[in-house]
């Protein structure tokens, strides 16, 4: 049988198809065994807030890619509800807040790495609001109230509670309640009068502020100023497992932490990808710190007020959740 010049074209163009996809497998395969990763293919559960930017900078700058690594997220409501998913295996890497974290670290319920900061406050990136013409209009007047929050015994929780002893109320005495609302539902519970004041980080407070919302204090000041916020977890197994994974994970996560701390236009650019923040909120919203180091004394002060305010039955010593090299 002749083949008609058609059939040889194609039958040409399917050959080298063929043969590219082999090159191309085959380097892709000698890229993960030079870089000797023991796994490629990372998801992380993350909250869609401001402070995770830097993955995404590390995704569409191809940070990840460069050490070998395939990363993928998924949007949580809160570290500490997300937790079981990291356990189980659902996530390789989590998003949390410290409080969230070291809580379950010194119960034993989870043994945990920390493998990277995530934020450090900034002044008004995390704010305590009410609705238009409420009650309430100063710290004192939350007598009696309901405070949401989207997470109990977290960072929210506590660094509101520090607020309000700092304004000389007590929780007990003054019969205070929390109540748990993810972020995005939390200035409809304000509106309708769910909750009479609510925890915000960005980018709610200011979406909360282009709709009437009231500041009515800032929450990262004093004894919660620079506050470290949150950072990013795995399992000490998992970091046992696969030290050049995480290792791997590190190099292109904090030369993204990098460039979010030096260079605000590249966070406003990541925000529409992974949040429900238009690009004029993006250029003008209080962005967070963005840590390059992970640093055992600032974490620890996260521990400290933790067992100040009781939320650790004893102290706990940050230092076992760092990996070799941090400090």
């Amino acid at each position: 049988m002749r083949f008609r010049p058609l059939a040889r074209v194609c039958l040409v163009v399917a050959a080298l198809s063929v043969l590219a996809t082999a090159c191309n497998s085959g380097k892709a395969a000698t890229s993960a065994a030079a870089n000797g990763l023991e796994k490629t293919d990372l998801t992380i559960g993350m909250l869609p807030l401001p402070e995770v930017a830097p993955v995404q900078i590390a995704i569409k700058r191809g940070f990840f890619k460069a050490e070998g690594l395939n990363v993928k997220f998924t949007i949580i409501d809160g570290g500490g509800s997300a937790l079981p998913s990291l356990l189980s295996g659902g996530f390789d890497v989590l998003h949390s807040n410290y409080v969230s974290a070291f809580t379950a670290a010194s119960q034993k319920v989870a043994d945990l790495k920390v493998v990277a900061e995530a934020t450090v406050a900034t002044p008004g990136s995390f704010v305590l609001v009410t609705a238009p013409n409420s009650n309430v209009t100063k710290v004192e007047d939350l007598k009696g109230k309901t405070i949401g929050v989207n997470t109990k015994r977290n960072v929210a929780m506590l660094t509101t509670s520090v607020t309000l002893k700092v304004h000389g109320l007590d929780l007990d005495r003054d019969k205070i309640e929390f109540a748990e609302i993810p972020f995005p539902n939390m200035w409809q519970a304000l509106k309708t009068g769910q909750v009479a004041a609510a925890f915000l980080p960005e980018p709610f407070v200011s979406a909360a502020a282009a709709d009437g919302g009231v500041k009515v204090t800032d929450l990262m000041a004093g004894p919660t100023d620079s506050f470290p916020i949150a950072g990013y977890f795995v399992t000490a197994d998992f970091a046992s497992k696969n030290p050049k994974t995480v290792a791997a994970f590190q190099r292109a996560l904090l030369k993204a932490q990098s460039v979010a701390a030096s260079d605000r236009k590249a966070v406003a650019e990541v925000l529409p990808l992974y949040t429900k923040i238009n690009a004029q909120t993006a250029e003008i919203m209080q962005l967070p710190g963005y840590p390059i180091t992970t640093n055992a004394v600032r974490l620890q002060r996260v521990s400290d007020l933790m067992s100040e305010y009781g939320y650790l039955q004893k102290p706990f010593n940050v230092n076992s959740l760092l990996l070799a090299g941090q400090k």
